[in-house]
């Protein structure tokens, strides 16, 4: 990926999109942004907007006109465009799956024909019911039932992986997978069920932090800028193609620890109000317990692990204190990790 070529990014009006624009303008990149809208928003690019080498399509991949046309001089794609957030994924199930697989599919066929480089971002959700420790990538998934909305969004993104390895099977395609645990971090919305900016809205307002079930459930995570530099990372890696790789933080806590911190760290006089799964999200709803990466893979490939502690994560993303994550990764080392045996 070359630091004049033209690079694709799907969804890069979106919340991890955004960062990475910058991102990939700051080193010189020409940049096409391909998104709907449906839950990112053009706010998100306002630092960048002027900028001569970003054009964007407000546009479904599927209904872009001018994908094909950038696919042919493009030196590579980040594949960020999805329909995501646990509330979009129980309420609209019918265009979750829609939309996850048809525009991941059209993403696949075009960069195809000119080979042009792939990382198509999936999602941790895809361990499903597993109850280990930590997930690694060569681990068996155990998805829940067809019946259970809940399951509608890791199926649909490991039918997108399944779709990027045919790909590379079948038409040597470069792609790489990442699954990416819980990112935060500005811009980042509370509107489709994600936590922590939720907690951070109710906190500052002094009103009650709501959690959903025991909040004894553990999570890890991850600031986006050090999403954004995993993903830079792998995708300049060669060795990486035809692989899957998790991308996330493995400082645990529990939901109700999140809140408590939240609380602690903005001064908040807020409470912490629990409320049942089946009246956050309707009846027969299930939730995974423990969601941590390994990230072992990612470290051996990129010489990259995430690191940025959650207290200093939830003071960023609050704007408590200045953001100096783009200095820490913009200039940080470009270098290739050569992969070790697996």
């Amino acid at each position: 990926m070359g630091t004049s070529g033209l690079v694709i990014v799907t969804g890069g009006a979106g919340f991890i999109g955004s960062h990475l624009v910058e991102r990939l303008l700051a080193e010189g990149h020409r940049v096409a942004v391909v998104d709907d809208l449906s839950t990112g928003t053009l706010d998100n690019l306002r630092s960048v907007r002027n900028d001569p080498r970003l054009t964007v399509e407000t546009a479904t991949v599927s209904g872009s006109r001018r994908l094909a046309g950038w696919m042919r001089h493009a030196r590579g794609v980040f594949h960020l465009a999805a329909a995501v957030g646990v509330e979009l994924v129980v309420r609209s199930p019918i265009h979750v799956c829609r939309a996850n697989l048809r525009e991941t599919e059209v993403v696949l066929e075009l960069a195809s024909r000119r080979r042009v480089p792939v990382l198509l971002t999936s999602t941790s959700e895809v361990y499903g019911r597993s109850a280990r420790p930590e997930f690694a990538e060569e681990d068996d998934l155990l998805i829940g039932p067809p019946t259970h909305p809940r399951w509608t969004y890791a199926c649909s993104k490991l039918m997108d992986e399944f779709l990027a390895m045919a790909y590379a099977q079948e038409r040597g395609l470069p792609v790489v997978v990442t699954r990416v645990f819980n990112t935060v971090g500005p811009r980042q919305t509370g509107r489709y069920g994600m936590v922590l900016p939720r907690f951070i809205d109710a906190a500052r307002r002094g009103v009650p932090l709501r959690v959903y079930g025991t909040g004894r459930q553990r999570r890890c995570f991850c600031w986006v800028l050090d999403t954004v530099e995993a993903l830079v990372r792998l995708f300049r890696c060669p060795e990486a193609y035809g692989q899957v790789f998790n991308v996330g933080s493995t400082e645990e806590t529990t939901i109700l620890g999140l809140a408590r911190l939240v609380i602690r760290l903005l001064g908040s006089s807020s409470k912490i109000e629990r409320v049942p799964y089946a009246e956050a999200y309707g009846p027969g709803f299930e939730d995974m317990q423990r969601r941590r990466p390994r990230v072992t893979k990612l470290a051996r490939y990129t010489g990259f692990r995430p690191r940025t502690p959650l207290k200093e994560i939830i003071l960023r993303t609050a704007g408590a204190v200045p953001d100096a994550g783009a200095a820490e990764h913009g200039t940080g080392p470009r270098g290739r990790a050569r992969p070790k045996d697996e």
